[in-house]
């Protein structure tokens, strides 16, 4: 017995549809779900249900083998469909807010292709994106201006401390707060000094970085800014400890991983906490890491795209998934 396509109510996308007479010759259908009637042979119901099934493909995680038996299309006509979908992209429409917090940062895709996302931590949802090949200072700066002549208000802009991204929000709005990712600044320190430093110092600021995260108001941030202070006071002869190299001629820091990490905090610091003090603030990126990873998860099912179409690819899931708010 050959397939037959199943049909979807293209109102409230159910399944559960039955044969409801004839109207001028054509079959009608009745949706169980919410009693709507219409036609199967309606040029915007083909479209619509064509929709459904590109949209499962698109974010839903379903393969072609998958969606075949669902929709009871064939896969070749199922690529037909989809393929003409990614020939083109959707328009974008950037929602109209006087007030954001943005999380900004970058992910890289195997093919060169750089995603640079802009997304608005109040309602969780993607303001802007510039997909390129890197986080391009003069890039950023742009979209940040184009953001700013719409009426934004950007108040903060959370991010990973990319000195592109910081030269970019320092010329283009002076006045926004920048707010350093705590989570990046934990994890490469403790990278640095690794699991099991062989110093002192090393372990001890291990441990001091670690109740990084933990800081919730500024009683707790002046407990950890004193064990900071105390610590650099107790072993800032390790840190700035020298030898001479002979190979290069010059003398340079023997402690390396240790006072990297130091400076890095150092640097850092006047741009760890102002989430203290404004709770619409994020302390973190990791709303967009999580973004990044279910996004690399899902074309990582769609091998064999072409480079335009993985684009588009992009480009639709981040149209999805901004419709889901």
């Amino acid at each position: 017995m050959g397939k037959t396509n199943k049909c979807r109510c293209w109102s409230c996308g159910n399944l559960e549809v039955i044969k409801w007479g004839k109207q001028k010759g054509k079959q009608r259908f009745k949706c169980k779900n919410c009693n709507l009637l219409f036609t199967r042979s309606n040029p915007t119901t083909r479209r619509k249900n064509r929709e459904v099934w590109f949209r499962e493909w698109i974010v839903g995680k379903q393969t072609f083998k998958q969606l075949v038996s669902k929709s009871g299309y064939s896969e070749r006509t199922l690529k037909r469909y989809f393929y003409d979908y990614l020939n083109r992209y959707p328009t974008w429409h950037i929602r109209s807010s006087e007030r954001v917090n943005l999380l900004i940062d970058g992910t890289y895709f195997s093919n060169k292709i750089c995603l640079v996302l802009y997304r608005d931590n109040n309602i969780k949802a993607t303001l802007f994106y510039r997909l390129t090949d890197g986080e391009w200072e003069e890039e950023i700066r742009e979209d940040l201006e184009n953001l700013l002549s719409l009426g934004i208000i950007i108040e903060s802009v959370t991010c990973d401390g990319l000195t592109n991204i910081l030269r970019s929000v320092r010329n283009s709005s002076p006045q926004t707060v920048i707010q350093r990712c705590l989570a990046h600044i934990q994890r490469e320190v403790l990278l640095w000094l690794t699991k099991h430093p062989q110093s002192e110092a090393g372990a001890e600021l291990r441990v001091i970085v670690r109740k990084l995260h933990l800081i919730n108001n500024r009683e707790q941030w002046g407990y950890w800014v004193v064990e900071m202070v105390k610590w650099y006071d107790k072993h800032k002869d390790f840190v700035n400890t020298k030898t001479y190299k002979e190979d290069t001629q010059r003398y340079w820091f023997t402690h390396k991983s240790v006072r990297k990490s130091f400076i890095h905090i150092k640097k850092a610091l006047p741009d760890m906490f102002h989430y203290l003090d404004n709770p619409n603030i994020p302390k973190t990126t990791n709303g967009l890491e999580s973004f990044f990873g279910h996004l690399k998860q899902n074309i990582s099912l769609h091998r064999g795209l072409s480079n335009e179409h993985y684009k588009n690819y992009v480009k639709w899931y981040l149209f999805f998934k901004s419709n889901e708010i």
